[in-house]
């Protein structure tokens, strides 16, 4: 389903909409989760990125992701249709570890998450996903599949990031919007078993 645009050019949600859910795209610096917003949306994202300056050196750790030039300083914004009654709207975190306080504030009242890992940094995911657990949110890990990456079977990939075995874990490429919105769908097939009253459209 695509969004109605207004005869301003604005895109307001359908009037059949009548489910809505707060989803966070969480993970590490640089995993990919404002080009996960920006694929998947359906609206043009709001994005707050800075450029990367040499104030981040010593800060910002670039050593796996060289070619990186911005970085999200306050969050990313989008929107995505998953049926006629069912709108998802997504909030993408800051990845540095200094934005710990807005994550929990971006959490809150949120159905749940969905986690990018990159395989190049798997150890850097852990802090996310222990936010994510004190805060009691649940939430699907997604391995974004950059090129020439390490390539890893997704049992190793569970045990490495010692994930529940009822924890969804898939993969997807943040730059594709379909395979950004399999990835999506694979976290609300498990919020719908957690919150089924939530996610039904009212009859």
């Amino acid at each position: 389903m695509v969004s109605a645009p207004s005869s301003e050019g604005l895109i307001y949600v359908p009037p059949g909409v009548t489910r809505s859910a707060k989803i966070v795209i969480s993970g590490s610096f640089g995993v990919g989760k404002t080009t996960f917003v920006g694929s998947a949306s359906q609206i043009p994202p709001l994005r707050m990125e800075e450029r990367i300056t040499q104030a981040s050196a010593g800060v910002d750790d670039l050593a796996r992701t060289p070619r990186k030039t911005t970085t999200t300083v306050g969050m990313d914004f989008g929107r995505l249709h998953l049926s006629d009654a069912l709108v998802l709207y997504l909030f993408g975190t800051p990845g540095q570890g200094r934005f710990r306080p807005m994550w929990a504030g971006l959490t809150e009242g949120a159905l749940g998450a969905l986690v990018l890992v990159d395989t190049r940094n798997l150890e850097a995911s852990h802090e996310i996903l222990e936010l994510h657990e004190e805060q009691g949110t649940p939430y699907a890990v997604a391995i974004n599949l950059f090129d020439g990456a390490p390539y890893y079977q997704l049992d190793e990939i569970r045990q490495a990031l010692d994930l529940d075995p009822h924890t969804p874990l898939t993969t997807c490429d943040a730059r594709e919007g379909t395979s950004s919105v399999l990835a999506l769908i694979t976290l609300c097939e498990y919020l719908s078993e957690l919150h089924a009253p939530v996610l039904e459209p009212r009859p």
